[in-house]
């Protein structure tokens, strides 16, 4: 059984047993033309408790995460970058594969852990889909966790 989670224009499903956070706000029209300072939409999901006190690229979370692990965050960017070469993959991935996860990739080394990080816009809207699992080893269990919330992510 899932739960369906929106805010700001994102939507994600979480399978049993999942905790997820949405924060921030989405951009309006004013703060696209450059009339108000960007607040960025991040949304942290994760199989096991997130606490209260994280970075944005899961700083916190990732401590305290065990072997079997895992954490999807999705960190929105300025309108305008969905324009520049960074973010030219034009919509958020609906699945990473178990190669694609690496323990270099990592915002911060980990021993054990793994990650991937991929720059994308979807809707008109910049994002960094970032995803650690607690264990390279279990990569090939872990990252199908991992996507069956990324494939349900949602933009509008």
């Amino acid at each position: 059984m899932s739960r369906r989670l929106e805010a700001h224009g994102v939507a994600l499903e979480l399978p049993t047993g999942w905790d997820a956070e949405f924060s921030g706000t989405a951009p309006t029209a004013a703060q696209s033309l450059g009339g108000e300072a960007f607040q960025p939409l991040v949304v942290h999901a994760g199989n096991f408790r997130l606490p209260a006190d994280r970075g944005d690229f899961g700083s916190g979370a990732v401590e305290a995460m065990g072997t079997r692990g895992v954490l999807v965050c999705l960190l929105e960017y300025e309108p305008a970058s969905a324009e520049t070469a960074l973010f030219k993959r034009s919509r958020l991935p609906r699945s990473v594969g178990v190669n694609d996860v690496a323990p270099h990739t990592l915002q911060r080394t980990i021993a054990g852990q793994a990650g991937t990080q991929i720059f994308c816009s979807e809707a008109g809207r910049a994002f960094c889909l970032y995803v650690v699992i607690g264990s390279y080893k279990r990569r090939a269990t872990l990252v199908p966790v991992a996507n069956q919330v990324i494939s349900s992510i949602q933009v509008a």
